[in-house]
């Protein structure tokens, strides 16, 4: 089996980060709004990560049975799993979306946690037969024409 996973750095440079990941669900068939939203989820997953994971960490990215994952670790572990709130924050501070916004862009949104990291999946369904042509959709196996 072809391991079809990607990885990068996080870094001060989003932008490329961005683009990365933009590039990737495109050709996993992931498009439109949804794309959109997968792109915002890892970025703020991203930020939180400069800002409060202690400033280094990874964007992993992957497409298995329809399901693009993007796994975004850090190298504090300070998120615990259930810390996505169900509620909006009442906008009294100055913080505290960032969780809440990923849960509301994406289709689900864990945290695992173990000492030293914790890592956030961002998880988006796939819509069938949206890949770009003449590129074999990433995680599927080329339908025959």
């Amino acid at each position: 089996m072809v391991d079809h996973r990607r990885q990068w750095p996080i870094t001060d440079d989003l932008a490329a980060l961005r683009e990365n990941i933009q590039r990737y669900a495109l050709r996993a068939g992931l498009t439109g709004s949804r794309l959109d939203d997968l792109v915002i989820a890892a970025n703020e997953a991203a930020i939180n990560v400069l800002e409060h994971g202690g400033g280094a960490g990874t964007l992993a990215i992957s497409c298995d049975d329809g399901v693009l994952a993007v796994d975004v670790a850090d190298h504090v572990g300070v998120l615990r799993p259930g810390a996505v709130p169900d509620e909006r924050p009442t906008g009294r501070g100055d913080r505290g979306f960032g969780l809440w916004l990923m849960g509301e862009l994406c289709d689900a949104v864990t945290i695992d946690r173990v000492p030293g990291q914790s890592t956030i999946r961002l998880s988006m369904q796939v819509d069938d037969g949206a890949a770009d042509e003449g590129a074999a959709p990433i995680g599927r196996s080329a339908r025959p024409v």
